[in-house]
C-alpha cells in the first residue's frame, strides 16, 4: 500500500513510499484493530519534519510516514477487542508509552523519557497511508454525527489539554475565575482554542498577523470573539484596551510572539505555549522586567504537547456541544482538502504557501465508503 513519507534529516524529501498492509495479528492477545484511513489533517509539524528540523524513522526503516491527525473507519478487530467493531469511526492518539512512571499510568504525553514515540513524528509511522493497525487503548470512537469533522479531533485534543492543565495549575489560587482570554494565532489550534474558551464563557480576543477581513477573522467573529491583527496593533495596546487577560493561549509557531506574551500577562495569569518552533531564531526580551513581574505577580508559563485519550474524549464532548451552540462552524475550518496520496506535493505546497488555510487535510476515502 502507498504512504506519504520523508527521509529524516534530508530536507524536502517528501515522497510516496510503499508499505505492506498491516495485520491485526501483529498486536498480541487478539487486541489488534485494523483501520482504513479516510482523512488526515496536516500542519506545521509535517512541514517542519519535511524541512528536516526534527523527526526520526522507525527502527528498520530509512523513511518516516508522516501525518499525525487521523480519522478512519474500523474494518477488522481481533477476538480480544470489545470496545470497537467494524464500521466505527475512530481517531488515534499520537504519542505511545515509553518506560517512565507517567507512561505506566496512562499519561504518556507527560513522559520524562529522553526518547519519545509519536506516530508520524518520531520513531513510529504516521497515518498518511491507506491502513494502520493499533490497539483500542489508543483509538477514540467518534460518533457518526461528528464524522464530517472527526479529522479535527487531534488538534482539538491539544487545545483541551492546554486549557485543562491551565485550570489545574490555577487551582493553587483557590478563587481563580478567569474572565478574559487572549489567543495568539488563528490557524486550526487558535480557532479551536477560541471555541473552547467561548464555550466556557470567557471574553476572547484572538490575534494573528493578517489584517481582516478574511476567512480566519470571519470564523473568529462568528464565535462572538474579537479578531485583531498583530500588524495593526501591539500586544501591549491590546492589553490596555481589552485586557487584562487571565489566560493567554499561544499558537502562532513564532517564538518572538510567545516571549512578547510574557510581558503582557496579568497578575496571577497563565500563559499556555503550544507552538513547536524547530528553527534557531533568537529573540531579545527585557529579562529583568519579565522576571520581576513573574515573581512579584505569581505568573505562570508552561508548555503542552500532544494529548492522551482523556483529552480526545473531552474534544468529542465539546464538538457535540459546539454543534448546538455554533452549528456548521467546525465544518468551515476544513478549508483546503487535497484528494489522494499522490497529491503530496500539492499538500506540502499548501502548507508552505497558503497563509489563509485554516486546515489542510488529505482526503483518502469518502465518509460513505466510496
Amino acid at each position: 500500500m502507498q504512504a506519504i513519507a520523508v527521509i529524516p534529516g534530508q530536507p524536502d524529501s517528501v515522497h510516496l513510499a510503499e508499505l505492506e498492509k498491516p495485520s491485526i495479528d501483529t498486536i498480541p492477545n487478539g487486541r489488534g484493530v485494523l483501520v482504513e484511513v479516510l482523512q488526515v489533517g496536516v500542519d506545521g509539524t509535517d512541514k517542519e519534519i519535511n524541512a528536516a528540523e526534527y523527526g526520526g524513522a522507525p527502527p528498520g526503516y530509512d523513511f518516516l510516514v508522516i501525518g499525525h491527525e487521523s480519522f478512519g473507519r474500523v474494518v477488522e478487530v481481533g477476538d480480544g477487542v470489545t470496545e470497537l467493531e467494524p464500521g466505527d469511526y475512530v481517531t488515534a492518539t499520537v504519542r505511545r508509552p515509553g518506560n517512565s512512571i507517567y507512561d505506566q499510568i496512562g499519561h504518556y504525553d507527560m513522559t520524562i523519557d529522553e526518547t519519545y514515540y509519536e506516530r508520524g513524528i518520531n520513531l513510529l509511522h504516521g497515518f498518511l497511508t491507506e491502513f494502520y493497525v493499533d490497539e483500542p487503548e489508543y483509538l477514540v470512537k467518534v460518533p457518526n454525527s461528528l464524522a464530517d469533522v472527526g479529522v479535527l479531533m487531534e488538534p482539538m485534543s491539544v487545545v483541551e489539554k492546554g486549557i485543562v492543565q491551565a485550570y489545574e495549575i490555577q487551582r493553587r489560587l483557590r478563587l481563580w475565575r478567569p474572565k478574559k482570554a487572549l489567543v495568539l494565532g488563528a490557524g486550526a489550534i487558535g480557532q479551536l482554542a477560541t471555541l473552547v474558551l467561548k464555550l466556557q464563557g470567557l471574553d476572547v480576543v484572538t490575534m494573528a498577523r493578517t489584517p481582516p477581513p478574511h476567512l480566519k477573522s470571519q470564523l473568529i467573529e462568528e464565535l462572538g470573539a474579537r479578531y485583531l491583527s498583530t500588524e495593526e496593533i501591539d500586544l501591549s495596546e491590546v492589553m490596555n484596551r481589552h485586557g487584562p487577560f487571565d489566560i493567554i493561549f499561544e499558537a502562532t509557531g513564532v517564538s518572538w510572539i510567545a516571549f512578547k506574551a510574557m510581558e503582557v500577562l496579568t497578575k496571577n495569569g497563565i500563559l499556555v505555549l503550544t507552538s513547536i518552533t524547530g528553527g534557531d531564531a533568537k529573540v531579545e526580551i527585557p529579562g529583568d522586567k519579565v522576571n520581576l513581574d513573574f515573581v512579584l505577580h505569581n505568573k505562570v508559563m508552561f508548555g503542552t504537547v500532544n494529548a492522551n485519550r482523556e483529552y480526545f474524549e473531552l474534544g468529542v464532548k465539546d464538538f457535540a456541544h459546539s454543534q448546538s451552540q455554533y452549528p456548521g462552524w467546525l465544518q468551515k475550518l476544513l478549508s483546503h482538502p487535497v484528494e489522494g496520496l499522490g497529491e503530496y506535493e500539492k499538500m506540502m505546497h499548501l502548507l508552505t504557501t497558503e497563509k489563509q488555510a485554516v486546515k489542510v487535510f488529505m482526503q483518502l476515502k469518502s465518509l460513505n465508503g466510496s
